[in-house]
């Protein structure tokens, strides 16, 4: 296996590892923003001062702009970052959403009937959950087809927990993330375990007793099925009550989610009749008009008290003289990128530094594992081996092989179901990093003085994390069946030895200098082809 580590940029360091496996393979509820890279200042701090009333489109009702390109935070008031007046708000927004509802062809998404009953509406949680759960990481085109084949097969809650993980699995081929689909089987378990084969009715229980469900999640399908006054924030309602409330400050940190939580709340509290319309109209309103890079402000039933747009159009909220307590201003907020516009909100986030593939080759490194001191190629390395293999083994079952040998070895990993496509990742995760490549390589033919062995060889990439996996405390490694098993499994429990590793991390240029036997450096030369021709075109 191949890990790199690359140099630290200006705007990102990261690392990545690559592996061999030799066997003898805009999301609808995510912020994109929350990945752009970000430059913080420090928000000016002061003591007391006055808002002086600026010409309504005057620039400098922003702040003057700094030699860095950035405008001055005005002075203002905490109360800015509060909803002010949610009945105007929220009728507005509810006569959007009722032109905008059905347009996308949702199959989930129903009117709020209060005269269900509790089954009725606990089949409607359901429904939802599903949909939710699909929806993360993925778009609504994607999700329809899905969800439609998902409900023919598991049309209740009950079919869904007489299921087994394979055919949950079977059904969720091709939509990636496969730890979602475990989670929803064991959450539909727990509710027909625990809960009479309903979800609980309220978002508390829901986030504290099923498996998977966050307190977005418990939002959604609480104030939607049950119609409990419970708000949501997922990547669209945190970038459009951002904008909204012209609120930038650190977007992942605890007193911004604090502000935004409770201007959701503001939503769909006291006077709210329909707080699941509300949350879906909020979250529809971000994912197609409130865009991340292009809002379609004019499209957009919220713009006239939209403190991000009025800014971006040089009018001054704080257009009375005030003056102001340290208690009541707002110090959370950050410099602005000059000039102000409506994408200038939320705050980018500052990303966080993580391995990547796309590094230079001294900082690339292999995983290699040492064979016991006697048998075949007695203390000599080779790449992480499976043995005795079937000679017709599919490429999944090689893809889910390689999640079990890196389970074995590398420290913070356990099995999971493996994608089917080279370009889905995120679901195999090792200490914060995850398989993001596993490509064929080919056959290795190699003849011994008395075997003949065919090497079955996978490039497998793992990227992500801050810093390298470790190597188990102790381990396991295969040998052929022919040799007895200390633990009855056809593996050998190893333990490190103190004089040579028997897990290593092995640079790309010293691959070669390892002692390594013939039939693993056929395995090398056939292996590196793969990023010498990548590099070359």
């Amino acid at each position: 296996m191949a890990k790199r580590r690359r140099s630290q940029s200006l705007d990102s360091g990261s690392w990545s590892n690559e592996g061999i496996v030799a066997s003898p393979s805009d999301s609808e509820f995510d912020d994109a923003s929350f990945e752009l890279k970000s430059k913080h200042f420090p928000s000016k701090k002061k003591n007391k001062a006055t808002a002086r009333k600026k010409p309504k489109h005057d620039v400098s009702a922003h702040g003057d702009e700094d030699e860095r390109g950035y405008a001055a935070v005005p002075l203002h008031a905490k109360s800015t970052h509060a909803i002010s007046f949610p009945q105007a708000v929220r009728s507005a927004l509810l006569s959007w959403y009722q032109t905008v509802r059905d347009i996308r062809g949702m199959p989930w998404r129903q009117p709020y009937d209060p005269n269900l009953g509790p089954e009725e509406r606990a089949q409607r949680a359901y429904e939802v959950w599903i949909s939710e759960i699909m929806l993360q990481q993925t778009q609504v085109t994607t999700v329809i087809p899905y969800y439609n084949r998902w409900m023919q097969r598991f049309p209740t809650i009950r079919d869904l927990a007489g299921a087994t993980i394979d055919e949950v699995n079977s059904l969720w081929k091709g939509l990636g993330y496969y730890s979602r689909a475990s989670r929803l089987l064991a959450g539909a378990q727990k509710a027909v375990k625990d809960h009479d084969g309903r979800l609980p009715d309220n978002a508390k229980d829901m986030e504290a007793n099923i498996p998977g469900i966050g307190r977005y999640s418990a939002g959604a399908i609480c104030s939607i099925a049950y119609g409990e006054k419970v708000p949501v924030l997922d990547g669209n309602v945190h970038r459009l009550l951002s904008r909204f409330l012209a609120l930038h400050a650190p977007p992942k940190a605890k007193p911004t989610l604090d502000i935004l939580w409770a201007a959701a709340q503001t939503m769909v509290e006291i006077e709210a009749r329909h707080p699941g319309d509300i949350n879906q109209a909020l979250i529809e309103l971000g994912s197609t008009v409130c865009k991340v890079r292009q809002p379609n402000c004019q499209e957009c039933p919220l713009r006239t008290r939209c403190a991000a747009y009025q800014q971006s159009k040089g009018v001054d909220e704080q257009s009375l003289d005030t003056l102001m307590d340290i208690e009541d201003a707002c110090h959370l907020c950050e410099s602005v990128p000059a000039p102000v516009e409506v994408t200038s909100f939320p705050m980018k986030a500052n990303r966080k530094k993580k391995w990547h593939s796309k590094c230079s080759a001294k900082d690339r490194y292999f995983l290699m594992t040492r064979r016991p001191e006697n048998g075949l190629l007695a203390g000599l390395y080779d790449f992480p081996t499976s043995v005795d293999v079937s000679t017709t083994i599919t490429h999944h079952e090689q893809e889910s092989l390689s999640s079990k040998i890196l389970s074995n070895l590398v420290s913070g990993f356990s099995p999971a179901p493996t994608f089917h496509n080279s370009h889905e990742s995120g679901d195999v995760k090792v200490g914060g990093t995850s398989i993001t490549k596993i490509q064929p390589v080919g056959d290795v033919l190699h003849i011994f003085s008395h075997i003949r062995k065919t090497y079955k060889v996978l490039w497998v990439v793992l990227e992500g994390g801050s810093k390298p996996p470790g190597i188990l405390e102790s381990f396991s490694i295969q040998e052929p069946a022919r040799k007895k098993a200390m633990n009855g499994k056809g593996t050998i429990d190893i333990k490190p030895q103190t004089d040579q590793d028997v897990v290593i991390w092995v640079p790309l240029d010293k691959v070669m200098e390892t002692n390594i036997g013939t039939g693993v450096v056929k395995v090398w030369n056939l292996t590196k082809k793969l990023w010498e021709k990548s590099k070359a075109g």
